[in-house]
């Protein structure tokens, strides 16, 4: 199964914005056009390429995005929205196109200027090298990167009853990651056809799914910005009825496969967890029981240190916000019952630590039987090596 989607084609280059030399700026192109969603950072500080993007999305007209790494073009003033347009410029012009079907992303360092003729000649040479090809894909995936270990991919192939489409996916992000999307990028791609609102809304709710229920530290950022592009050659007619519920699905399962890699990767983590909070009124509630869990350090640290001190979990759940009933409240960790109708369980605390230890995803469920709402949310635990790190990184 390829990576690239029917009516794409990519690349990614250097062009020296990384002092490393590796892959700093991606293109992704539609030659004959596509559908183009949007859903950005709810930050009030937002860079200039959220800014940009959010009044060409949703559109039926796109056809290229240029994406730059090392250098977020945030909280760069109007120099900054200057040079987020021009890359569109340049982006369209390389591709035949007009500057309003160009989107744009850029992640990393706050704050500073770009060096726009290092991007002029990074876009010169991506044009030069677009392809269809599984390396093509590869390369822009590496180009997006900024901390993050290695890429975060991903490719579903789909069955409807027009054919068959592919959708595939591509993200960034491992620090500065806060609920409600953080410092992150990610594209998915496909070739199914959409119609323009039918876009827009499953990206949304696929996000609301996903990349808006992870975090490393909390910390949201400038830059977030999730784009779905449809292309429409694997079939004609726009997606309907079982068809577009299908793909519905689909999406929303390839956003959190991407989404569960950001926290996953997180800046000097060891563990991946992921926590569940059923049994309540509504999902709204166990959305913000499960967010404030995850945001707490004593619960983070706990688990790097593979200590099943659940009563860090039950405490924070109490100070979430959403009622319940104290006594009716039942915790599993990694399987072991370790609490249930508001009293302690007997369980086998080294082997739960040690489970916790020799395994890099952790499972929180936690049920408070008050309902039949639910819902999931994956960070990172908190380690010295992440403070370390972050005290040392420019930002």
């Amino acid at each position: 199964m390829p990576y690239v989607p029917e009516g794409f084609e990519l690349a990614g280059v250097p062009c020296g914005l990384k002092a490393s030399g590796r892959d700093d700026l991606a293109l992704i192109h539609c030659p004959q056009g596509a559908v183009a969603a949007g859903v950005y950072t709810q930050n009030l500080v937002f860079a200039a390429p959220v800014e940009v993007d959010r009044s060409r999305t949703p559109r039926s007209d796109f056809r290229i995005c240029v994406v730059n790494a090392a250098n977020a073009n945030a909280c760069t003033g109007e120099r900054g929205l200057r040079n987020a347009d021009e890359m569109t410029r340049l982006a369209a012009e390389a591709c035949g196109a007009r500057r309003e079907q160009a989107l744009v992303m850029s992640t990393g360092v706050i704050g500073e200027y770009l060096e726009m003729e290092k991007i002029a000649s990074g876009i010169a040479a991506a044009h030069s090298q677009l392809g269809r090809d599984d390396d093509s894909f590869h390369a822009a995936s590496r180009a997006i990167t900024t901390t993050d270990k290695g890429p975060k991919i991903t490719r579903r192939s789909l069955t409807l009853n027009g054919g068959s489409a592919l959708l595939s996916g591509m993200a960034k992000g491992a620090g500065m990651i806060g609920p409600r999307m953080a410092t992150m990028l990610a594209v998915v791609m496909t070739d199914a056809a959409l119609q323009t609102d039918d876009a827009q809304q499953l990206l949304a709710a696929a996000v609301s799914a996903s990349f808006n229920r992870i975090s490393v530290e909390g910390h949201m950022s400038t830059n977030d910005t999730v784009l779905l592009i449809a292309s429409g050659k694997a079939c004609g007619e726009p997606l309907r009825g079982d068809d577009l519920s299908a793909f519905s699905a689909e999406l929303t399962g390839a956003c959190i496969e991407l989404a569960k890699m950001i926290p996953d990767d997180g800046e000097g983590s060891t563990h991946l967890i992921e926590i569940e909070v059923a049994g309540c009124r509504c999902e709204a509630d166990a959305d913000q029981i499960a967010r404030t869990i995850a945001a707490s350090n004593l619960v983070k640290t706990a688990i790097s240190g593979a200590d099943p001190n659940w009563g860090r979990i039950v405490s924070a759940a109490g100070y979430a916000g959403p009622t319940f009933d104290p006594q009716r409240v039942s915790l599993v960790i990694n399987g072991a019952a370790i609490y249930s109708n508001g009293v302690p369980e007997q369980f086998d605390a080294a082997a739960l630590s040690r489970s916790i230890r020799e395994n890099r995803e952790t499972m929180i469920r936690l049920d408070l039987a008050g309902g039949d709402s639910s819902a999931k949310f994956w960070t990172s635990d908190l380690t010295v090596d992440y403070v370390t790190f972050n005290a040392d990184y420019h930002t």
